[in-house]
């Protein structure tokens, strides 16, 4: 986490947002001690949240990747319980963001070339597209793509099985 310059200002929301990353990395360390699992605790503020990832010290120990599991459940799982953690310590909701072991980036990058995919049908065919259901990070990284592009997404349907509709502008 780079630090702002001694006399810059930080806004009271960056330093909701660093006490936020603080509670959640010292609620994620006890976790890692818990399951005896090693791993070092990343601390940022991305898209006005906090971020917080868990990465591996060594490159080639791919034992943190349980903690994402399958189709990134445990990952969702772990970052409800690390929002209720910092509600529970500063009693405000947190947008807390979590990331174990590049899963989120990787997930957001797969889901980038849908969109842009599904951006190119629609353009072609002039016609709307619907992606199959997702959970919500993954249908904001889909509409940010398509706000990018220029083009209109709504959600649609109910949760577990809400999906992006993607239409023309």
């Amino acid at each position: 986490m780079t630090s702002p310059a001694p006399d810059a200002a930080v806004s009271p929301a960056t330093s909701r947002l660093e006490e936020e990353g603080e509670i959640a990395a010292d609620y994620l360390e006890e976790l890692l001690d818990i399951a005896d699992l090693d791993g070092d605790i990343d601390i940022d503020i991305d898209h006005g949240r906090a971020a917080v990832e868990i990465v591996s010290e060594d490159e080639s120990d791919t034992s943190l990747r349980k903690l994402a599991g399958r189709d990134g459940v445990v990952v969702d799982a772990l970052q409800e319980l690390t929002r209720l953690a910092v509600q529970a310590k500063t009693g405000e909701r947190s947008r807390l963001m979590l990331d174990i072991a590049g899963y989120r980036a990787r997930r957001r990058a797969e889901l980038v070339t849908v969109a842009e995919e599904a951006i190119g049908r629609v353009r072609e065919g002039g016609a709307s597209v619907s992606l199959a259901p997702m959970n919500p990070f993954e249908r904001k990284v889909v509409h940010d793509a398509v706000a990018a592009a220029g083009l209109v997404s709504d959600s649609d349907g109910v949760e577990p099985h809400r999906y992006v509709v993607i239409r023309p502008a």
